[in-house]
């Protein structure tokens, strides 16, 4: 495991590069230890260093939710990021973007949690989370990515850094949310009005109850807890978009309503 100072400096460096919107780099070699739990600890000293700019979690994100993905990077499982609250946006939203370097948008169900999910109530199951929901949003994730070369991906920096995360735009909450199909529910994506994209509810993981369950057993083995009022990104149902100046985007669950964002 890092050291605490050598992760807190590797938290700094990745901080300073996205500060700076700079072409994506890997700073993997720059780590003693390149496992998964030592990527964690770089991303909590970036979240540390986040929440002394007085940002706070807001919620979470569960990334590679697809098997190909998955060993695409090399890891048998999806990965863990926070959400903080300065980057959560309510639909219908604006974003600019001058003020990314190369932005994604993927399209989501987003959980709502109405009570904590914490170690001593787990392992965590798609079934045992269920009780502790709240509500569930339509979504987008704005995913910052700096134009990185997708075919040498380092599974160390993408945790390290946070898993991408650049916003979120949620739609209003629906808290009957158990009458809505998050198996086979149909989601569609228009852009500029016109078809762009469609999948199902259960397309990231089956169902988004198993990235809760995931998000939270993974932070239960850091030491953290899931906590009533944030949420978690489950993945997204539809292919990434990487959007241009005056697209509209709007993207429809069924059952959970719609989300929109335009891009300036």
């Amino acid at each position: 495991m890092l050291e605490h100072t050598e992760a807190n400096e590797l938290a700094s460096r990745y901080l300073a590069e996205h500060d700076a919107r700079a072409q994506h780099r890997s700073l993997a070699d720059r780590a003693t230890d390149q496992s998964l739990d030592a990527a964690y600890a770089v991303q909590d000293a970036l979240h540390r260093l986040l929440g002394e700019r007085g940002h706070k979690i807001a919620g979470y994100k569960v990334a590679l939710t697809s098997r190909a993905m998955q060993e695409f990077v090399g890891v048998d499982e999806p990965l863990a990021g926070a959400v903080f609250d300065h980057v959560v946006l309510s639909s219908p939203a604006a974003v600019r973007l001058n003020d990314h370097r190369h932005l994604g948008v993927e399209f989501e169900v987003a959980v709502r949690m109405g009570a904590d999910l914490t170690a001593d109530a787990g392992p965590h199951t798609r079934e045992s989370v269920a009780d502790a929901v709240g509500a569930c949003h339509a979504s987008f994730e704005l995913v910052e990515d700096r134009n990185a070369d997708y075919s040498s991906l380092n599974v160390f920096d993408l945790v390290a850094e946070n898993a991408w995360n650049a916003a979120v735009v949620l739609a209003d909450a629906v808290t009957e949310w158990r009458s809505v199909d998050l198996i086979d529910g149909a989601t569609r994506l228009t852009l500029n009005g016109e078809p762009a994209g469609e999948g199902r509810t259960g397309d990231a993981l089956g169902h988004p109850l198993e990235a809760v369950a995931f998000l939270a057993n993974n932070l239960n083995s850091r030491g953290q807890s899931l906590r009533a009022g944030q949420f978690v990104m489950t993945g997204s149902s539809i292919v990434t978009q990487f959007p241009s100046a005056g697209d509209e985007l709007v993207f429809t669950i069924e059952g959970l309503g719609e989300v929109s964002l335009s891009c300036h």
